[in-house]
């Protein structure tokens, strides 16, 4: 055996679980574990501004592609309080993200000593564990309980307190005898999908609705082949979308009250029969349950069991993970396929395909200021296919899911139930660490860019590259439009006459300048007929300086986007597309 520091052991330990990206922010009584990173060289430690935005930086990370654990580092007082919005986010998104905190010395717990915090306590109720580790001995036990418990049933985050002393104590420990532990996950009986798909072959217009938990389980191939076998459309979640890509025939568009499609909508309300796998229900997806349940049946498959029945009562439940679920559906489907008793959907698939193309949303305005619909149409244009989407709450992300084209799992990386301002940027970094070599484009509205707006600066110095779209109306523009039915505006506008920036007419922040400040490239755009030519000017500096570029897109003040308070009645604000011309990046073309 080898006797060593505990925080030498944690970063043998976190080498051989496959965490090695960490973000955080030093201080002194998490400095042994930053020695220890240093000593080990094979934890690559990015510096934070903010410990919030190193929370989102790992959550990010975590989130970028299958299997990536983001790890945050700082101290126990205001660092460790500083990341539970961080570990809120990841929680309600099922996110594996490990936090470390250092702590004072275990003498001086009780004694209010300096940044000394309970943060144990605090980080319990979004956490699937949290441990302030009392015993150098516990060390390893700790961390590897915290991997499998990040990895089984549903994901979530994790939080490891390690007072000072504890991490400056030696213990004996061989890392060539470590052995993760092994992840637990419920699977799916052969009888229970048996009852599933029978249920699902005796509907005449049968929809899956795929969740977040296919795109954790890394099962998005499954769903397709699932889908394709049965011929049966799929209604991905917010947090699922990408699991279908946007332009497969059975594709059917997203479903709910704010980040939906008519079309989805429409197509979910002519269902007898839903099968959700991963999916938690949120209330932005139902709306009503009355309205979003009636004359349907329901099938749910969840990882967590006590999920199954939380929000309604479906008519078969099953604990399972969506991964192993889809495998032995798909296996089912198979011997059905060649038996020939698979029902014949293609006259429902049709159905859903003509809504599809004619039940859109109008895109093309001409404006000045210009109209966010119109944002999102040139980004569809400028973007490709292979695109990763980074965004959080506000109308920018509600417009842009409702108009935006994503073409593959992990490709739309969103804080779907936390929704924190201010996770977007920082959240970006955190993607384009996990994927260096592909196109991450972050979408912001004025007031969640200006939250954490200091992390450009780690974009800077760490030459991650990523363009943040920003669209700027100088309002909380989700909280104006809620604040309709007060009828009011209350403490929603973020407009002044800048007198460092007359240029900005208005508008309040500088962003051009602010971005500039902190080591960025950035560029305005007025005219909607720019917007090309600015996405192509970003592109070309992302790739010359390899730094993150804003482009700031300056739209009317006043802009309501489509929602409602059911899923069958969304208030449409703008015209809707009547022409082909009217929405002309829509997946299937509008026919006049």
């Amino acid at each position: 055996m080898t006797k060593m520091r505990t925080v030498d052991a944690a970063t043998a330990i976190l080498e051989k679980e496959g965490a090695t990206e960490a973000f955080g922010l030093p201080g002194a009584a998490i400095n042994p574990f930053y020695s220890a990173m240093r000593e080990h060289g094979g934890i690559r430690h990015t510096l934070a501004r903010h410990v919030e935005g190193a929370s989102h930086m790992a959550d990010g990370y975590s989130r970028a592609k299958d299997g990536n654990i983001g790890i945050c580092v700082g101290t126990s007082g205001p660092a460790g309080t500083d990341m539970i919005t961080g570990l809120y986010a990841a929680w309600a998104d099922s996110i594996p993200m490990l936090c470390i905190t250092g702590q004072a010395p275990v003498a001086k717990l009780h004694k209010e000593d300096f940044q000394a915090v309970d943060i144990e306590t605090i980080a319990k109720p979004v956490t699937k564990m949290a441990m302030t580790i009392l015993e150098p001995g516990q060390v390893p036990g700790a961390f590897q309980k915290a991997f499998q418990l990040m990895r089984s049933g549903r994901p979530g985050p994790v939080l490891l307190d390690l007072p000072f002393d504890v991490q400056m104590a030696e213990i004996e420990f061989d890392i060539d005898t470590y052995e993760p532990l092994a992840v637990e996950k419920p699977k799916a009986s052969r009888k229970q999908l048996e009852k599933a798909l029978d249920m699902l072959t005796a509907a005449q217009h049968p929809l899956i609705v795929a969740g977040g938990g296919i795109i954790n389980a890394g099962a998005s191939a499954q769903l397709v082949e699932l889908a394709e076998l049965l011929n049966v459309p799929v209604i991905p979640t917010l947090m699922g979308w990408g699991a279908i890509a946007d332009d497969h025939p059975l594709m059917a568009g997203m479903v709910g009250l704010q980040t939906s499609h008519r079309y989805g909508n429409e197509t979910m309300l002519a269902a007898d029969f839903v099968i959700g796998i991963g999916n938690r229900w949120a209330n932005r997806h139902t709306g009503g349950l009355d309205t979003y349940t009636a004359g349907r049946t329901f099938v749910h498959i969840d990882i967590e069991p006590t999920q199954i029945g939380r929000v309604f009562s479906p008519d078969l439940g099953i604990a399972s993970d969506a991964g192993a679920a889809l495998d032995g559906l798909v296996e089912l489907a198979r011997e059905r396929q060649s038996a020939g008793s698979l029902p014949d959907y293609s006259g429902w698939v049709a159905e859903c395909a003509k809504r599809k193309g004619s039940l859109q949303r109008k895109t093309h305005f001409e404006n000045i200021p210009i109209k966010p619909q119109r944002v999102y149409e040139e980004m569809n244009r400028s973007f490709g296919q292979d695109t990763t989407y980074v965004s959080t709450i506000g109308l920018s992300q509600i417009a842009g899911a409702q108009l935006l084209h994503v073409f593959g799992p992990r490709k739309w990386i969103n804080a779907g139930q936390a929704g924190p301002l201010g996770w977007t940027g920082p959240a970006a970094l955190g993607v384009v660490r996990g994927k260096p070599d592909e196109t991450v484009v972050a979408l912001s509205g004025d007031y969640d860019f200006q939250f954490m707006i200091e992390e450009l600066a780690v974009g800077a110095q760490f030459n991650l590259p990523y363009i943040h779209v920003v669209v700027n109306n100088s309002y909380l523009g989700l909280i104006r439009q809620s604040q309709r039915g007060f009828k009011m505006e209350q403490n929603v506008s973020l407009a002044f006459e800048n007198i460092n920036s007359p240029e900005t007419n208005g508008y309040g922040v500088d962003h051009i300048k602010v971005a500039e400040g902190l080591g960025c490239k950035a560029l305005r755009v007025e005219d909607p007929n720019d917007l090309p030519a600015a996405f192509d000017t970003a592109k070309a500096l992302m790739g010359e300086f390899n730094v993150p570029v804003v482009v700031e897109v300056i739209l009317e003040k006043i802009t309501n986007i489509s929602m409602g308070t059911e899923i069958n009645a969304v208030t449409e604000f703008e015209d809707l597309a009547e022409h082909g011309e009217d929405a002309p990046t829509a997946i299937i073309a509008l026919l006049d």
